[in-house]
């Protein structure tokens, strides 16, 4: 055992690493005056280092070759599984790589926020194309340990298990059906009317708004904390989970389900097992799955009839009954559907084609089929094809809009549409053990959630992201369930 408890301490160390990290990046989105960003980035550059040293130990490669799992628990045995999965995604790439990604990634992403505001394209594909550069080394040296194709060895780090050729099946099936579907739900909204609700809606009336509603969405206080950021995110850790959203006084609607879908992420993180967060078995099992819990709250239970309903009241008492706020228009407005530029704040129909379209792109770019150049000509011919939108010569609602690229963290787009896959086939399981419009009606998900908690939450990673979805629906993951989703919500009535 004692390698075992070996390598325990050593990833407990570097829980306590993670933790720092994840603290200071929320802090340099949201905290960090602009001057303190080179400071920031060399300390995190550093601290990344540390982290790389900490995996690249060859007391931790001798260890895994002498651990007798023959006296280890089950639950030990998972553990070690995925303490030598994170030791072999970091022992594919040296030191210096780690570094210059870092802060490469730092100085894009900080540089980002004011470039995409003044549709600074040619400032800010300066700064993605060593990025790219970065991530396309990264690739082919994952590539090489692994033996996947170079953006499927990224991809792997988000959702293990998954391949682009599993994902180019499922959303060509998706492609398949969905611009029928859409032009059928906006054609069946013509016969309705939608008010646009009046501001200005102050921003600490939405914030209230929001804090009462992260606890009636059971949400732990004592554990977390909602603040404000350009891009909204859930960050932290799952014993100090920090969510943020931004907030417009002319449009509450936004910020209300962008809070309530990071309430989703913080939720999951808030609820994974406590005695395993400190190794990697404790963590999420995927992108994926986490999505799943998002989407779960935003979409499944939130944009219903039923919560929408429960939630009026608040809505009056914070915001008033000005135009546009009565009921009937407010679910119209979160049932409406539009194609639009923006993917954060797109409906859940018209969603999976802006993933699709990001998909695309990351995966000929990663393969090198195409460059940072070749991005704006690309993504407004997808933009057409897909949603029917131009955006010649429209940076920041356009290619600019999103933040994952500056990082380099290609390989996570999947992520969003998988996760409203997954959502939905949940809920379809859920549906067969309880009532749930009439939970939800009643302000009481705490079953709903608890059947998350038992089935999701609580399984971290001991499971394959199949073998958990199998556990708790009866089978693995099943696109049908979200199609089938749309379907009901749209054009059942």
């Amino acid at each position: 055992m004692k390698h075992y408890q070996f390598l325990v301490k050593e990833f407990t160390r570097l829980h306590h690493f993670n933790h720092l990290s994840a603290i200071t990046e929320w802090d340099a989105a949201t905290m960090m005056p602009e001057n303190g960003n080179q400071a920031r980035a060399n300390a995190m550059a550093e601290l990344s280092l540390l982290i790389h040293d900490i995996l690249v130990n060859p007391a931790l490669e001798e260890a895994f070759k002498q651990v007798d799992e023959s006296q280890l628990t089950d639950q030990e045995r998972a553990s070690l599984r995925e303490m030598k999965s994170t030791w072999q995604a970091e022992n594919c790439l040296p030191g210096a790589l780690v570094e210059k990604k870092s802060l490469a990634g730092a100085k894009c992403e900080h540089a980002w926020r004011t470039q995409r505001k003044e549709a600074d394209w040619d400032g800010f594909a300066k700064n993605l194309k060593p990025v790219i550069d970065i991530t396309r080394e990264e690739a082919a040296l994952r590539a090489n340990a692994t033996g996947l194709s170079k953006y499927d060895a990224l991809l792997d780090l988000y959702e293990p298990g998954m391949t682009k050729e599993k994902l180019d099946d499922i959303f060509n099936q998706v492609k398949s059906w969905l611009p029928e579907l859409t032009k059928a739900i906006i054609e069946k909204q013509t016969s309705k009317k939608l008010v646009m609700p009046q501001g200005p809606f102050s921003e600490a009336s939405q914030k209230n708004l929001g804090l009462e509603i992260m606890s009636l969405l059971n949400f732990d206080f004592s554990r977390g904390r909602l603040d404000v950021s350009s891009h909204p995110f859930c960050g932290g850790v799952p014993e100090d989970v920090r969510i943020t959203t931004r907030y417009s006084e002319e449009d509450f609607t936004q910020s209300l389900m962008g809070i309530i879908h990071e309430t989703g992420h913080a939720k999951y993180e808030q609820g994974l097992p406590k005695d395993w967060l400190h190794l990697p078995v404790g963590e999420a099992r995927s992108m994926g799955i986490h999505e799943s819990q998002s989407l779960f709250m935003e979409m499944q239970i939130a944009r219903s009839s039923a919560f929408l309903g429960h939630i009026y009241p608040l809505i009056k008492s914070h915001l008033g009954e000005g135009e546009g706020m009565d009921l009937a228009n407010l679910e119209t407005l979160y049932h409406w559907v539009k194609a639009d530029y923006i993917r954060v704040d797109a409906d859940e129909v018209t969603y999976p084609a802006h993933v699709i379209l990001r998909y695309e792109i990351e995966r000929d770019l990663v393969e090198g089929l195409i460059e940072v150049d070749d991005i704006p000509a690309i993504w407004n011919q997808k933009m057409q094809e897909y949603l029917g939108v131009s955006t010649e010569n429209e940076f920041t609602n356009g290619c600019m809009q999103d933040i994952h690229w500056t990082d380099g963290s290609l390989g996570y787009f999947p992520s969003y549409t998988l996760g409203a896959m997954y959502a939905a086939q949940f809920m379809a399981s859920i549906k067969k053990e309880m009532d749930v419009d009439s939970l939800i009606a009643q302000g009481d998900i705490s079953p709903i959630q608890h059947w998350l908690e038992a089935n999701v939450w609580s399984q971290a990673s001991f499971y394959s992201t199949d073998e958990l979805v199998k556990r708790a629906t009866g089978e693995t993951l099943n696109p049908e369930y979200f199609k089938q989703h749309l379907i009901a919500r749209y054009l059942a009535d």
